[in-house]
């Protein structure tokens, strides 16, 4: 835990639910535990894993929207150890997501690793970028044999992150992961 995950998550109204329903005390200790948001060995291996995470971004309008972004494994980069990346690829063209980052400038990111029930929350300041202006970024970003049109950019500045409690997340398996089990399986 750190400091700037219990600043972001830890509002009045957030502290007064924990003292009704009798957690304060130990979430006031975590808030005293340290200024953390620099990624480490475990968190850029998680997330270099996934084939999808989670963004919730919130319009001008107060309304918060979550949007699922998926691609092959290796899809969401690491670019130091404070700043992520993603090729934005042609999807519906609603450009909610990009418009709320646009507007506020901040995404939160929830990434699970369904099989293994781990779970990672990243506080972010975002910033969508356009593949012309950024060409090195851009190549950074690509994915050369995935095959989908890159349309933008987005880049994902940390803030904070929490691992999450794996307590009630129920285990699924991809088509690939249930191959490579079943190819182990001297059946």
């Amino acid at each position: 835990m750190n400091q700037n995950f219990t600043k972001f998550a830890f509002t009045k109204s957030v502290k007064q639910a924990q003292a009704q329903y009798g957690s304060r005390k130990s979430y006031a200790r975590m808030e005293e535990s340290g200024d953390c948001y620099v990624l480490t060995e475990k968190e850029i291996s998680f997330i270099e894993s996934r084939d999808s995470f989670y963004m919730a971004t919130v319009g001008e309008n107060g309304w918060p929207y979550v949007q699922f972004r998926g691609g092959p494994k290796g899809f969401f980069k690491i670019l130091d150890d404070t700043t992520l990346g993603i090729a934005d690829f042609r999807g519906n063209r609603q450009y909610i997501s990009v418009g709320n980052i646009n507007s506020s400038k901040k995404a939160s990111l929830f990434l699970i690793d369904y099989p293994a029930k781990r779970r990672l929350k990243i506080w972010t300041e975002a910033e969508v970028m356009e593949t012309n202006e950024y060409p090195e970024l851009s190549v950074k970003l690509s994915l050369p044999d995935y095959g989908e049109v890159i349309e933008r950019l987005i880049v994902f500045k940390v803030q904070a992150y929490d691992w999450n409690c794996p307590q009630y997340i129920t285990p699924r398996f991809t088509e690939n992961e249930i191959k490579q089990w079943v190819d182990t399986q001297d059946l």
